[in-house]
C-alpha cells in the first residue's frame, strides 16, 4: 500500500474510534443567571431530545451515547428509565453518562453535599444513590458528578468540615457501585460560590477521588479552568497518574462560557488532544469525550453539529502529528524545529482525509450544510414551536 494509502487508512481507524457524547441539555432551552432566550424547534421532552440526538449521530457517525440528566430527563427517577430505554430502542441512541443534580433543591441553598445540616447531605446523598441506581438499570457506565457547593463569604462555612462531609458523601457513592460503573468527579473554580467552592481545581478532585475508592477519576471541563490555565499540563499530570476518566469539551473566553468548540481557541483543544493522543489504549478507552455546552444564541442543532465536526477535524489533526520525529526534536532540544513540526500539524488541512472517511461511510461530505438542507431544523420547529421548556443555566 502507499504512504497516501496508509494515511487514509490510518485516518479511517482514528475518525471511527473517536466516539462524543452529547447532552440531552444541549437540545432544549436553557439560559443565563439572566433569562433564557427560547428557541423555535428546541426540545420540550426526553423524546425529542433523543430524536435530536439520533439526528446529530446520522449526520457525523460519531455521537452514539447522550448524557441524561436526573430531574431534568427523569423528573421520576428510576420510574422513567422504562421510557428511556425505549427511545434507546428506537432512535438508536444509547443513554451515556448520569448527571446528578445537586443545585435544583432549595434545600440545597448553602449546600448539598457540603451542607451543615446532616439532614440535608443524607438527602443529597440519597440522590446520588438514585443516579447510581438509574445508571445501573440503563447499563451505563458513569455517574459524572459537578457539585455546585460552596460558599460567598469568608468565615461563614468551615471549609475543613466540608471537606469531610464531602469525602463520606462520595465514598458512600462509590460503595453502591458495581464494578462496572465509575464516579467521574468534576472541578470548577468558581460560580455559582463567589469565595470558596468545594471541589475548585484538579488536585482536589483527584485527592477526592482517591479517597472516594478505585472506581472514581477525575473529570476535566475545558471551561472549568482560571484564564490562560495550561490545561494540557493538567491532562497530562492525570495521564501519567492513571486518574484521567473523562473530559468535557466547550470553549470561553473569559470564565465558564460553554462556546461551541474551537469557536475561541482551537489551537488550546489541539494541544489538549495532542497530549491525551499520546495515551495508550487502555488509558485512552478510559477517557468518556462529551461535549458540554450550553447554546443560548446559536441554533442548537447547528451547534451541535458544529461542534462535532470540529472536534473530528482536531483530533484528526492531533492524530497525524508525527510523534517519532518530535520526540527526536524534543530530545536534541531543538526548539523552533520541534514546535514548528507541531504547529505544522495543527495547522495542516485535514479535510480531504476527513471528505474520503465521510464519503466511505455514507456520509454527507458537509454534516453542518445537510443539516441545513435536511428540512430537519423547519420541521422541529413547525412542530414544537417556541414552548419555554427546559431548565436555567447548568455549569
Amino acid at each position: 500500500m502507499s504512504k497516501n494509502g496508509n494515511e487514509i487508512e490510518r485516518a479511517f481507524a482514528v475518525l471511527d474510534n473517536f466516539q462524543i457524547e452529547i447532552p440531552s441539555w444541549g437540545f432544549s432551552n436553557t439560559g443565563t443567571r439572566f433569562g433564557k432566550f427560547v428557541q423555535a424547534g428546541a426540545a420540550t421532552n426526553i423524546a425529542e431530545k433523543f430524536a435530536d440526538a439520533a439526528e446529530v449521530h446520522r449526520l457525523t457517525a460519531a455521537t452514539p451515547t447522550m448524557a441524561l440528566h436526573v430531574l431534568w430527563d427523569m423528573p421520576n427517577g428510576l420510574a422513567d428509565a422504562a421510557q428511556i430505554a425505549e427511545l434507546s430502542v428506537q432512535t438508536g441512541v444509547r443513554p451515556g453518562s448520569i448527571n446528578p443534580n445537586l443545585f435544583q433543591d432549595q434545600r440545597y441553598k448553602n449546600g448539598s453535599l457540603c451542607h451543615p445540616s446532616a439532614e440535608v447531605r443524607s438527602a443529597a446523598i440519597a440522590h446520588m444513590a438514585d443516579s447510581v441506581r438509574i445508571a445501573q438499570r440503563l447499563g451505563c457506565r458513569d455517574i459524572s458528578l459537578w457539585l455546585p457547593d460552596g460558599s460567598n463569604y469568608p468565615g461563614t462555612q468551615s471549609i475543613r468540615n466540608r471537606i469531610s462531609w464531602l469525602q463520606e458523601a462520595l465514598f458512600e457513592t462509590h460503595r453502591l457501585m458495581t464494578p462496572d460503573q465509575r464516579l467521574l468527579i468534576e472541578y470548577k473554580p468558581f460560580e455559582p460560590a463567589f469565595y470558596h467552592t468545594d471541589i475548585a481545581d484538579w488536585g482536589m478532585a483527584l485527592l477526592l477521588a482517591r479517597s472516594a475508592g478505585p472506581q472514581a477519576r477525575v473529570l476535566v471541563d475545558t471551561g472549568h479552568h482560571y484564564a490562560a490555565q495550561n490545561i494540557e499540563q493538567i491532562v497530562a499530570w492525570l495521564l501519567h497518574t492513571g486518574m484521567l476518566g473523562g473530559f468535557h469539551f466547550n470553549d470561553r473566553r473569559y470564565a465558564d462560557d460553554d462556546l461551541t468548540l474551537g469557536s475561541i481557541d482551537p489551537y488550546q483543544v489541539f494541544r489538549i488532544f495532542a497530549e491525551i493522543q499520546q495515551a495508550t489504549p487502555a488509558e485512552l478507552s478510559a477517557i468518556a469525550f462529551m461535549v458540554d455546552q450550553s447554546h443560548n444564541l446559536k441554533p442548537k442543532m447547528e451547534a451541535m453539529v458544529q461542534t462535532v465536526v470540529t472536534a473530528q477535524e482536531l483530533w484528526l489533526k492531533a492524530a497525524n502529528l508525527d510523534r517519532e520525529q518530535l520526540c527526536a526534536l524534543q530530545d536534541r532540544c531543538d526548539l523552533v524545529a520541534s514546535e514548528e513540526l507541531f504547529r505544522g500539524a495543527f495547522f495542516a488541512d485535514v479535510k480531504p482525509q476527513l471528505l474520503a472517511w465521510r464519503e466511505a461511510r455514507g456520509l454527507s461530505a458537509d454534516p453542518l450544510l445537510e443539516l441545513r438542507r435536511s428540512g430537519y431544523m423547519e420541521r422541529i420547529a413547525q412542530q414544537r414551536g417556541h414552548k419555554q421548556t427546559g431548565m436555567g443555566s447548568y455549569a
